[in-house]
């Protein structure tokens, strides 16, 4: 039995079903607005959003893991969050299905050049960069939306606009 895969599995699989709520709302229109002039744009966030649980995954395999240059692709299209998101959890799960308990405890390095940059063990990989970090901009993303007027969906609790809870006559 593998009860911390299986568990990860289990929350990737619950949260995919809000981010993709959030994803829906993106506006097609405004992949291109900024908070401001360091931030990403509304495109860059959703798109990384949509590819970080199959791409930190990925990452999660190889070992010292060369740390890139982050270059933020922005989305050509608010139609193509939704799949993209599709196809990056169906790659997590795949690579999570494939790992046993024990694999969670292999230390995984990021180094930049010949420098570690950090080390972990490829649970802590899978729970703070591939889940947290998701969460993290998952929330960012959030207020993106509200800044450019959109709806904002219901993410652990009511939001403004969107209240699972409320008694429905």
């Amino acid at each position: 039995m593998r009860t911390a895969i299986d568990a990860l599995i289990q929350e990737l699989d619950q949260e995919a079903r809000t981010t993709r709520r959030v994803l829906e709302r993106v506006p097609a229109d405004k992949l291109a607005w900024k908070p401001h002039e360091k931030s990403m744009s509304l495109g860059q966030l959703a798109l990384h959003v949509a590819t970080c649980p199959g791409a930190i995954a990925e990452m999660s395999q190889h070992s010292p893991f060369p740390v890139p240059e982050f270059t933020q692709p922005s989305a050509k299209s608010a139609s193509e969050l939704v799949p993209t998101l599709d196809q990056s959890v169906a790659k997590a799960k795949e690579i999570l299905g494939s790992m046993s308990d024990a694999d969670l405890g292999k230390m995984w390095r990021a180094v930049a050049g010949n420098t570690e940059v950090f080390a972990l063990p490829v649970g802590a990989v899978l729970r703070t960069i591939m889940l947290n970090h998701w969460y993290h901009h998952r929330g960012q993303l959030s207020v993106y939306l509200r800044q450019v007027g959109a709806l904002v969906p219901s993410i652990y609790g009511p939001s403004a606009d969107e209240n699972p809870f409320a008694v429905r006559t």
